[in-house]
């Protein structure tokens, strides 16, 4: 056994994965291993902080439930997801700009046909939402699927109320776009929120003295066969957040300018007896192979 010093150590556990018959495992744990034994020899990391992170770590795990994903919160919080997002969408050629999936997407939303209500029962200011999905010449998708979801009036999705189990979703919902590509639905206008801070996130985000908040927005997750999926949100122009989203989300490109109208009708020929708010707005979406990984599924937070 040869003589033990900081650096022997971390050459001893990087050979430890040279058996690894995975290539792509093989190299992930290698670097893991040599990046995160350099950061605790650069930080000198006491036992006391080498503790409290363990116990964030367990904390965090010990915070999820079928309805609530504190981990993807931790990696949105720290600019991870946004990372991982931007490294593998290098080559957009014109695409619509792509942004994390968040922590409340909770699998396929229940079909509903274009200019639905997808607030039916819910406070808010009405919103009318036209969208448009084209390849990168201009021609319309065919056979695509549209989830959207967003927040209510008071900065909540429905997967974060109590009754959520038997009242079931809302504020969420798929569409598929006619000939034309278009989709239109109807909502509420969605407000800044804070993230969850009851948990160990929370707990950092205090710590640091970061705000909590994100700037308005509707999710969007477009699926269509032969084009790479689409995970992105349409933020709404003027929100106080926009330039310091806590989850940094944001690109120029998705930030939408919403209209207050006043008309008595809406685009889709409906009445509306009230001040009203409209967003418009238009996906590309780039082609991609029949086998490409489809939009990865996670519990909403």
């Amino acid at each position: 056994m040869p003589d033990f010093n900081e650096s022997k150590l971390t050459d001893e556990v990087i050979a430890s994965f040279q058996a690894t018959a995975d290539p792509r495992l093989k190299y992930l744990m290698t670097e893991l291993v040599r990046s995160l034994h350099d950061y605790v020899r650069r930080t000198d990391l006491t036992f006391e902080e080498w503790t409290q992170a363990i116990d964030v770590l367990t904390r965090t795990g010990q915070t999820c439930t079928p309805t609530r994903q504190e981990f993807i919160l931790l990696s949105d919080v720290l600019g991870v997801s946004m990372l991982v997002d931007a490294i593998n969408h290098r080559e957009r050629e014109g695409s619509t700009e792509t942004t994390v999936l968040g922590p409340f997407y909770v699998g396929e939303h229940k079909p509903l046909p274009s200019g639905a209500d997808i607030s039916e029962g819910i406070d808010g200011e009405p919103l009318f939402v036209s969208c448009r999905l084209t390849d990168l010449s201009g021609a319309p998708l065919q056979g695509a699927r549209v989830d959207v979801w967003h927040a209510d009036d008071d900065g909540f999705y429905d997967s974060q109320k109590s009754d959520y189990a038997t009242s079931g979703p809302s504020l969420r919902a798929r569409f598929a776009p006619d000939a034309e590509g278009r989709v239109f639905f109807r909502t509420i206008l969605p407000c800044s929120y804070p993230i969850p801070t009851d948990g160990p996130v929370g707990d950092l985000i205090r710590a640091s003295g970061r705000h909590p908040m994100r700037p308005a927005h509707i999710h969007f997750l477009v699926d269509a066969p032969g084009f790479d999926p689409l995970i992105t949100h349409v933020f709404i122009d003027g929100d106080e957040y926009l330039h310091s989203d806590v989850v940094f989300g944001v690109k120029p490109e998705l930030i939408a300018r919403v209209e207050r109208r006043t008309d008595g009708v809406m685009p889709d020929g409906k009445p509306i007896d009230r001040p009203w708010h409209l967003m418009t707005y238009d996906f590309r979406l780039r082609p991609g192979s029949k086998d490409a990984p489809r939009p990865m599924m996670a519990a909403a937070e």
